[in-house]
């Protein structure tokens, strides 16, 4: 393979990789504004294709957010690698926030009363069978975190929307300008065929 690693990462070293870049969060949330930066189409759909991935980071299918993301933004005409770029703003260090924002609100939603989340509690589910546990996992938690997350998910996907238009529109004015200039310097220091 072209990119593979030549020396296998142990599982811990993968962890720790996924948890915390080896160049810092900071360069890798730079690399994916250059990328959205550099996506081909206009400011919207490239926006609303990013909007897509955050609303999409909010949902509890994990495993499918980039499916998802890719779906939705078909529908809605947004820009489809935007919508896997998009989905990003889920990662280690958002998804509990975003869980804990959908949890909370969907059953604030549903008119429940949130209790802490315990890991003995977690355990005792699955005691009492598979499919109790499905169920009981369902209605605790899925269905809630679905519920919250639609709403919460729109949210940020709208603001972001405007925010990543602008950025975006910046960027492509900035590029038509820089692309611009050069093509004047070019004509200005190229030989003139009649002079001679």
């Amino acid at each position: 393979m072209l990119f593979k690693r030549r020396d296998k990462a142990s599982i811990l070293e993968a962890v720790r990789i996924f948890l915390w870049p080896r160049r810092s969060w900071s360069r890798s949330v730079n690399y994916v504004m250059l990328r959205v930066n550099r996506l081909s189409g206009s400011a919207h759909a490239i926006a609303l294709g990013c909007a897509v991935g955050i609303f999409v980071s909010y949902l509890p299918i994990m495993g499918f957010h980039f499916i998802a993301a890719a779906v939705i933004a078909y529908i809605v005409g947004g820009n489809l690698l935007a919508s896997a770029l998009g989905t990003f703003f889920g990662n280690p260090i958002t998804f509990p926030f975003i869980w804990a924002s959908a949890y909370k609100f969907g059953h604030w939603i549903l008119g429940n009363e949130v209790g802490v989340f315990r890991v003995a509690d977690l355990l005792d589910t699955f005691s009492n069978g598979i499919f109790y546990a499905i169920d009981n996992t369902y209605e605790i938690y899925f269905k809630p975190m679905m519920i919250g997350g639609i709403p919460a998910g729109f949210v940020c996907g709208f603001f972001g929307y405007f925010i990543i238009r602008k950025l975006v529109e910046n960027y492509q004015s900035r590029r038509v300008e820089l692309l611009a200039a050069r093509a004047r310097e070019a004509i200005s220091s190229a030989p003139d065929k009649h002079r001679a």
